[in-house]
């Protein structure tokens, strides 16, 4: 197969060396090249500045969408109506709008998509969803999230103020950037959202124009409730998560990625530790042989557009409930 990746940032480069792991060398760059990385490992690799020429001339059947959030669907859009399968780097973009036209062009073409929320290829969070689904804690009752980290040190060798998270007109700021609590909680219960509220705030030192903290409040369809805490400001990184049921209750965290659970009919903790060896690449090299099957057609996406399109809407709703000061029903 052929791949053109669009956007070589952090996240780009990570896709393509992991493309190239798995032996899929047919690859074409799509840059503008603003990158803050050294081009050396691009070297040898066909380079176009325009989609539509590298779309026309060298006919990719899949496209991997890591530009900047606010440029994704410029890319996914066309790729779609080419008849391309898309790996569209999470969120799928800034704003509702065009939504619609992308899920126009992926219905019309067939395109298949697989949008890149690599923590549900993280196995604490598969024990979870298993332990969660298979009744271990009975009925979930609550859940809590915490993802906090500073933004200056995600990407040390570049300043941070120029990235897309710390800008507005990119699409950046806390909520969208780092979304991913808002798929994969409703993945590990289940279950929809049926309201929201948020706050939020640019409050840190932080030389950003979006927002650097958050506050979300989620009630399920079931009558759940769910907290979420966001912020571009806490060091050192913090990554967990708690889920509460009528039988026990369930943990996970990022820093030794075991999933811990708790039986009330036990009165302790199991622990499932990560396999050893296990490093955080390995998340992304299961996306990625995922997409790849996806791209093949031999297997229906674990995320396809639709749950990406249910993460927009969430985040945008804690925004309006931030700016609106009340609960946005879902």
């Amino acid at each position: 197969m052929k791949f053109l990746i669009a956007g070589l940032g952090s996240i780009g480069r990570r896709h393509m060396r992991n493309l190239i792991a798995l032996s899929e060398k047919d690859i074409v760059l799509l840059r503008t090249r603003k990158a803050t990385l050294s081009d050396d490992e691009l070297a040898g690799y066909p380079v176009e500045t325009d989609l539509h020429v590298a779309l026309e001339k060298h006919k990719p059947d899949a496209v991997i969408v890591a530009n900047p959030t606010a440029l994704h669907l410029d890319v996914a859009i066309p790729a779609a109506e080419a008849g391309c399968a898309l790996l569209l780097e999470k969120p799928l973009s800034h704003s509702m709008e065009r939504i619609e036209e992308l899920q126009a062009a992926v219905k019309k073409s067939g395109s298949k998509t697989l949008i890149g929320f690599q923590f549900r290829f993280h196995p604490g969070m598969i024990r979870a969803k298993q332990l969660i689904e298979g009744g271990e804690i009975g009925r979930v009752i609550s859940a809590h999230v915490h993802f906090g980290e500073y933004l200056p040190a995600w990407h040390p060798w570049e300043d941070y103020r120029k990235g897309y998270a710390a800008r507005a007109d990119m699409g950046g700021g806390v909520v969208l950037t780092q979304c991913h609590a808002l798929d994969y909680l409703p993945w590990l219960v289940a279950e929809g959202v049926e309201s929201v509220w948020g706050f939020t705030a640019k409050l840190s030192d932080l030389d950003v124009d979006v927002e650097d903290t958050a506050k979300i409040g989620l009630r399920f369809e079931h009558g759940a409730l769910a907290s979420i805490h966001l912020d571009y400001n806490q060091q050192p990184p913090t990554h967990y998560f708690e889920v509460v049921g009528t039988q026990g209750s369930l943990q996970w965290n990022l820093s030794d990625g075991a999933t811990r659970i708790y039986r009330a009919e036990k009165k302790d903790w199991d622990v499932y530790p990560l396999p050893t060896g296990w490093d955080r690449n390995v998340m992304f090299m299961e996306e990625m042989k995922h997409f790849v099957a996806v791209a093949r057609g031999d297997v229906e996406s674990s995320c396809p557009l639709e749950d990406g399109i249910r993460v927009m809407r969430l985040a945008l709703a804690v925004k309006e409930s931030s700016s609106a000061d009340r609960v946005v029903s879902l």
